[in-house]
Order: structure tokens, then sequence, then C-alpha cells
């Protein structure tokens, strides 16, 4: 009985310490509130994570791009965007993972006062960087799908937002990095080293950056809006594009999990024996007798083997990625100085003034290629004749004739760039990609939307399906005015 009597004291004791019952639920451990720059480092992270992964239910463009070729499960690499719910995985990635954690991030560091001058002095660059990664999220979705919740996304109490017209979005997107890339100041610092693993806080660098998206999405209006484009990519190159190889928008991977590149995770530490190499890209790395081959794949008895697209294909018998790109520190690409150069080369065919000529920025881009997976003997692969410049132009059977000979080295040197290659070989609709074995669909040159959006957003995506003219997975956005892969 005294034991019980000293129990129940204690007790009443416990609870009248406290104020508030509630009290006794709170959360020590975890904090209340985060700092602006570490929901961009998370942000930045996510995004890095979702362009590099390889994971089937993340991100299969290496499949579609017929980079690589699956052993068992064939289903993506046959354009089945619905069995692993790929696109309502992409859209969840970017809008809840990336794109609200940078909106959350610029309302903090806005609303931060930091603890000297010099320290509130950066604010203004670090909201410039946090835009720059947000139109390069937002460009993305548009690329991928076509209309999509931009005036009223990422607001949580509006739970069916409306789809914005995709011309519109990216147009607006244009506009705000101008002004983010005329608000950097190069002489001011902005997020620390920990707080930016890709250019550790470096403003120029980001700038850059931003040149060079602008440069792309002024390309990938081209066929389009020739005026808008010609002024944008330009301007872009006027205000400076990356110039080489250490200028590259890359994420900095580690060695261990979970800061791993998604490559090492998924190929190597998963156990799986998931990929093997693609015949359509082995066929004609093998064809030109592409130096590059060795950095890009293994061997199988000193000769390199493809999957056929879409067929089980055994992982004992055929090449697989090389050693370099399952490094768990390997930098994940984001954008790249040989796509600058691609596109700077598509610019100058179309009459844009972006300095030298289309075949000097195409012989800078593969050259840039080259280096950046130190392969040597680039001046025997330029002068093939499948390859040099002149030479291909006139053997072209394309109109126009560069877009065969640009789309196909792009093509090559875009390896393992997911949404990069994706995006080159939609606008430039080259290399012809074969057929895989029982397609699902015709080349699908967007995602379809979410199942999720389908059923819970249904009358905004009823609106947003019509308007882009079928939510199908060979609907033509409205940047991508030709299409040659009629299966």
């Amino acid at each position: 009985m005294k034991k019980l009597i000293l129990i129940l004291t204690a007790a009443i004791m416990a609870v009248s310490c406290s104020d508030n019952l509630e009290d006794l639920n709170e959360n020590v451990k975890d904090p209340s509130s985060v700092s602006g720059e570490s929901l961009f480092a998370s942000a930045q992270k996510q995004l890095a994570d979702q362009v590099v992964t390889p994971n089937v239910n993340l991100n299969n463009l290496r499949l579609w791009t017929q980079q690589l070729q699956e052993t068992t499960y064939t289903d993506e690499s046959r354009y089945n965007q619905v069995t692993r719910s790929i696109p309502d995985n992409h859209w969840r990635v970017f809008y809840r993972d990336v794109l609200k954690d940078l909106d959350e991030a610029s309302k903090i560091i806005e609303g931060t006062t930091y603890l000297t001058d010099e320290l509130n002095g950066r604010k203004p660059n670090k909201q410039a960087i946090v835009e720059v990664l947000t139109v390069y999220a937002y460009s993305n979705l548009v690329e991928t799908y076509g209309d999509i919740p931009y005036s009223e996304a990422l607001d949580i109490d509006n739970l069916l937002p409306k789809y914005d017209d995709a011309q519109t979005v990216y147009y607006d997107l244009l506009a705000r990095l101008d002004v983010a890339i005329n608000t950097m100041n190069t002489s001011l610092n902005s997020f620390e080293n920990s707080e930016d693993l890709m250019y550790s806080g470096n403003v120029a660098k980001w700038k850059m950056f931003a040149n060079s998206l602008k440069l792309r999405m002024g390309i990938m209006i081209a066929d389009e809006n020739a005026a808008l484009s010609k002024s944008t990519v330009e301007s872009a190159y006027t205000s400076g594009v990356f110039a080489s190889n250490a200028d590259n928008a890359t994420y900095k991977y580690r060695n261990a999990a979970p800061n791993n590149n998604p490559m090492n995770n998924n190929l190597v530490l998963s156990g799986r024996n998931d990929y093997v190499a693609g015949a359509t890209i082995i066929d004609m790395m093998n064809a030109l007798e592409d130096p590059r081959r060795p950095a890009y794949f293994t061997d199988v008895d000193g000769v390199y083997v493809g999957g056929v697209i879409g067929s089980r294909s055994s992982y004992a018998t055929h090449s697989h990625v090389s050693d370099r790109i399952v490094n768990p520190s390997e930098p994940g690409v984001i954008m790249s100085y040989d796509e600058v150069e691609f596109l700077l080369a598509e610019a100058a065919e179309r009459g844009y003034a972006v300095g030298g000529n289309a075949e000097s920025h195409y012989i800078a881009a593969i050259t840039a290629s080259f280096d950046f997976w130190n392969v040597g003997d680039v001046a025997s692969y330029l002068a093939k004749p499948e390859v040099d410049y002149a030479s291909a132009i006139a053997a072209s059977t394309s109109t126009p004739k560069w877009k065969m000979v640009i789309g196909t080295q792009a093509w090559l040197g875009l390896y393992n760039r997911s949404f990069a290659s994706y995006l080159s070989v939609r606008r430039l609709d080259y290399p012809i990609l074969v057929e895989p074995t029982s397609a699902q669909s015709g080349y699908p040159v967007r995602y379809t939307y979410p199942v999720g959006e389908q059923t819970l957003n249904g009358t905004n995506y009823d609106a947003a399906a019509s308007a882009i003219g079928g939510d199908a997975p060979e609907t033509q956005l409205f940047w991508d005015k030709f299409y040659t892969f009629d299966f």
C-alpha cells in the first residue's frame, strides 16, 4: 500500500510540475523551425536526385532515349507510364520536395535578420539563386507535361489548383530568370559551402548557370517563336554561358548513403542488376568506333553488346554502365558545358549571333564531351566522315540537314543525362530511335498527367487535357512543332 501511495504521489507531482498536459507530448529533439538555407539545401538535393536517379519508379528517361535497356521488367522500356506511376512520382518530387521547399526557403530568407550587415547583404544573391533553381524546376515540368499548375501552385490551402497555359508559364519563367540574373551581384557572397552543394555559393558560377538555362529555354521555343528565341539566346550568350567543363552545374555527392550518387544507390547498393546498355546507342557507337565506349560502358570479352530495346536482356551477356558512373561520389550533372555548345551550334545554324559558327560550336561540344569523360584522340573522331561537320551535313537526309548531324552527336554526348538527352531528342527529332518490342504507345514526347490529378483534381485536369490536345504520350507540346518518331 505504501508503494502504491508513493507511485501515485510521484505521478501527481510530475503532472503538477507541468503548466499544460500537452507539454508532455512535446518533441524536444526536432527543431520547431528550420532556416531558409537548410530548405534550399534540401530542395537542391531532391532536385539532383530526381534528375540523376535511374530508379525505375522515378526516372525512366535513359530507357526512353534508348541508352539503357531493362533486364527483366520491360514495361518502362516499352513506354508504359502507368504501372509504376512514374508521372505521379516525378510530379510529387518536383512540386512537394523541390518547389515547395524553395518557396519556403525564399520566404524565410526574406524574413530573417542576420547577425551582421555582410550576411544581410547576401540576401538578394540568395534569393536570386533560389529563383534560378525554381525556374529550372518549373521549366522541367512544362517541358515534361505541358500545361501545369503555376499561379495557384504551392498554396497548401488550395488543394485543387488550376492549370496554366504552358506557353504563358514558359514566357513568365524567362522573365523571372532575367530578373534573377540582373539581381546577382558577383562581388558579394551568397550561401555557405555546406548550404550549396552545386557551386558552394559562387555567385559568378550561378549566374553562368542561369544564363545557360536561359539559352536552353530560348532554343526550346525556336520553332514556336523565332523572334523571342533569338533575343533570348543572344542575351544569354552575351551575359555569359558555360565556357568549360569547370562551369558545369553538378551536385556534389559523397561516398556513403544517403548522400551517394543515386546511380550507385540503385545499381550497386541495391544488389539488383536491372539494366544493361541499350542496343541503339551501342550499335551506333560501335559503327563509329567511338572512343568513349569504355568510359560509358563495360565490355563483354572485348566487345560492346547492347540489349534489344523492349526485350529482356541477360545481365551477364550484355554491357553495363561503367564503374565511374556508379561511383558513389560521382557528381550528379544538372547541366553541362557540352550541352551548351551543342545548343550554340544549333543557334548558329538558326542565324543567331552567338560567336563563331555552327561547326566551331559543334567541335567544341564533342571536345567537351571527350574531356569530361577523360577520353583522348578527339581529333581522329572528328575526322571521321560520319562526324566531320561538313561531310556529315552533305550526307544528311534531314530537313534542315543540321538537325540530324547536331541531334545525333548531342544524343551521344549527353549520355547519362536523362532529362537533357530527352529534351534534345524531342526538340531535334534525331537520332531516329527504334520501335521497342511490344511498344505500349508511340514515342512518348511527354509524361501523361498523374493519375492522382485525374481523380482528385478532375475538373482542372479535364480542362488541361483538353487544352493541350489530349492527355496522351504522343501529344506534342507547344514548342514541339515537328515529330518524326512514327512507329
